[in-house]
């Protein structure tokens, strides 16, 4: 079970500090590398924000979180942390934890001079009471003190690694594959699966046998995962990559496929195509240097992968970016 600090404080009231509250603010020195995605906290019970920003000196993140929620971090790259009292929920690559912002505020810093790519799910007290009353007993200890009503307490737990099914939630969270009037239904359902994946505790009476199979071949996805990432430019052969992962190729890609939904050269793609997308947007990348950085030799063929992914040309990606924006009580 994580452990868990809890800190008490006087602040304002739950409902008050959610309809007052706005974190805008605190994302100012960051610009275009906050983006809102959906929701809102006030008003929906629940926000999705996608963060993807280097600063030069120390970020105050602690501002960003409502009073009267939790939060759910899935970070992808940079060191961050958020302490409550002598603890501390601390972010490193490819961790995820989550966190309760009661009455008091929690101190969190983003380290200076580092890229961050991480995504958060925000859920008010409301939502998740609304919403996980039923299986109550089941929760995390810090979700169920807010279901039962018996906490307006500051907290947090120790992040783990990310699982590459969780990996695939944070991708497909950062573009809803729906039209636009269908958005409310889909994010709400990816709420509730989110608090599914992080928020109950683990069964008193240990890891059972098939958990323990899961576990392990999430843990040499992460692996295969990690060395692709590495050498986006030339992937390894299967059968390096086998013994790099400590198994036999054909074992490997039926784990592989069965963890993550994706063979491992589907996986390789969409992570070149990832990464040129990245080296698009920022803007000091045209279409060939960006081709050629993710190992691509033919242009046409990276056009036609790069479509088939993100539904345009890559000389025309930047331009359907979409721009920074944030509705009220974000």
């Amino acid at each position: 079970m994580p452990k868990t600090a809890r800190l008490t404080a006087s602040g304002p009231a739950e409902t008050a500090g959610a309809v007052h509250f706005t974190e805008r603010p605190a994302w100012g020195a960051v610009g275009e590398g906050w983006r809102h995605l959906h929701g809102s906290v006030a008003e929906a019970g629940v926000s999705f924000e996608w963060h993807n920003f280097k600063t030069a000196a120390e970020l105050d993140w602690g501002k960003s979180f409502h009073p009267g929620s939790i939060e759910v971090c899935l970070n992808l790259a940079g060191d961050g942390q958020v302490r409550c009292g002598r603890e501390a929920a601390v972010f490193t690559g490819l961790t995820a934890g989550f966190y309760r912002r009661g009455d008091a505020p929690l101190a969190a810093t983003r380290a200076a001079g580092q890229r961050h790519q991480f995504l958060t799910v925000e859920m008010s007290f409301d939502f998740l009471r609304r919403h996980l009353a039923g299986p109550a007993a089941a929760l995390h200890p810090l979700v169920h003190e807010v279901v039962s009503g018996a906490a307006n307490t500051s907290g947090v737990t120790t992040p783990a690694r990310l699982t590459s099914r969780q990996q695939q939630l944070l991708a497909s969270l950062r573009a809803a594959p729906v039209l636009a009037v269908a958005q409310p239904v889909w994010y709400q359902a990816k709420a509730l699966e989110v608090a599914a994946e992080f928020f109950f505790a683990p069964p008193a009476d240990g890891e059972l046998f098939c958990q323990r199979q899961q576990r392990l071949a999430r843990e040499r996805a992460d692996k295969v995962i990690a060395l692709l990432r590495a050498n986006l430019a030339a992937t390894p052969t299967l059968e390096e990559i086998a013994r790099a992962a400590g198994c036999s190729p054909f074992h490997l890609s039926r784990t592989f496929t069965a963890a993550t939904g994706l063979t491992i050269s589907q996986y390789a793609r969409q992570l070149r195509l990832e990464r040129a997308a990245e080296l698009l947007k920022s803007g000091k990348f045209n279409v060939t240097e960006a081709a050629l950085e993710v190992g691509y030799s033919s242009l046409s063929h990276f056009s036609q992968a790069f479509h088939e992914t993100f539904g345009c040309c890559p000389g025309l990606y930047p331009l359907r970016t979409p721009a920074q924006s944030a509705g009220p009580g974000i």
